[in-house]
């Protein structure tokens, strides 16, 4: 993420190598596992893609850039514990730094063809029933993909390693002129990766509740608007999550613009907005879980079976005891704290 703060502070060593790489560590831990549990059920579900569904798309991609993220995050710990420093080289800090931009604009515009898709499935269920398929979603994410990692190119230019006063290097984004360019690079993230997408959201939500009020005509059977709903109100819900965790760093790098010396008050609460942005990415497996009775219902049936290698048997007559046998029902399935404040994350603009 990009950090901008210039001034010395006397900061509290705990808060800054034990707490904020706590937060993280727990973070990145649920996140992984939650993530990883989505895509294997989904896998499992589909048989490899042979039989997924629209929303299956969606949530498998949004839970791929979620896992792309949170594996870079044992880095950004390192960095955190190491004050700063970067000691995986040039090419990892580039890679690592993609990672963390790259999350944040194709996670937003996964969301907003999701959104799209359920303005189709609600306002228009019959109309573009043929646009409304796994192909069509496919080739829209895969777009989605392709526009983020082009989005991010000033992050796969400018992004490097620099000089810390200990001597040591960290990972910075390395702006050719930091006072302008910083500037700029602000509101293009906000504008391209929050604002933008935003408004896009919010009018189709708008559009769909302004159908639902009204009468519509002609509607699919029952069974089908039943299901619509539900996922139309998963696919809220996410939404939701996504933006009210990202809203306050972005409101905040804006606020950002006009501090010249920002105080401590002000950099724990932008730690606080780091910490709900990155909270976001462990989210959504909950989200599913908690709103999608399909979603149990499978994350039941795929993993469930896996987790049980084991069931006891019957006690023999011989009175030998119960044992434990295969269960074959299932089959296989030194710089000063103000530094390191400076320096937590992957993405660091060096201001001279």
């Amino acid at each position: 993420m990009l950090r901008q703060a210039t001034n010395e502070l006397n900061t509290d060593e705990q808060y800054s190598n034990v707490l904020m790489p706590s937060i993280f560590g727990v973070i990145c831990f649920f996140g992984i596992a939650g993530n990883c549990i989505v895509i294997y059920t989904i896998v499992k579900k589909t048989k490899f893609c042979t039989h997924q569904t629209v929303p299956d798309i969606f949530i498998f991609n949004l839970s791929i850039a979620d896992l792309l993220f949170l594996l870079g995050m044992p880095f950004l710990i390192h960095q955190l514990v190491g004050n700063g420093s970067w000691c995986f080289g040039g090419p990892m800090c580039t890679v690592i730094t993609a990672l963390d931009s790259n999350s944040q604009t194709v996670s937003t515009y996964i969301l907003t063809v999701m959104t799209l898709d359920r303005y189709l499935a609600t306002v228009h269920p019959i109309r573009f029933k043929h646009v409304r398929t796994p192909w069509v979603a496919g080739v829209a994410v895969a777009l989605v993909w392709v526009f983020s990692l082009v989005s991010i190119t000033p992050v796969w230019m400018y992004t490097g390693l620099m000089r810390l006063k200990d001597g040591s290097v960290g990972c910075a984004l390395l702006l050719p002129n930091p006072a302008r360019d910083t500037y700029w690079f602000t509101l293009y993230q906000f504008f391209l990766a929050f604002a933008l997408p935003l408004v896009i959201i919010c009018g189709v939500f708008f559009k769909i509740l302004q159908n639902m009020s009204a009468t519509v005509a002609p509607l699919p059977q029952r069974s089908l608007r039943v299901r619509t709903r539900k996922v139309t109100r998963m696919a809220v819900a996410i939404c939701l999550a996504f933006f009210t965790c990202w809203a306050p760093y972005y409101i905040l790098q804006l606020a950002h613009l006009g501090v010249q010396r920002p105080s401590f008050a002000f950099l724990y609460t932008y730690n606080i907005a780091i910490s709900m942005g990155y909270a976001n990415s462990c989210i959504n497996p909950f989200i599913y879980i908690m709103l999608s009775k399909t979603f149990k219902r499978q994350l039941t049936t795929v993993v469930w079976p896996s987790l049980r290698g084991f069931r006891v048997a019957p006690a023999p007559a011989d009175g030998s005891g119960a044992r434990t046998v295969p269960d074959s029902s299932h089959p296989c399935h030194s710089p000063s704290s103000r530094k390191l404040l400076q320096n937590m994350l992957p993405v660091t603009v060096a201001v001279h």
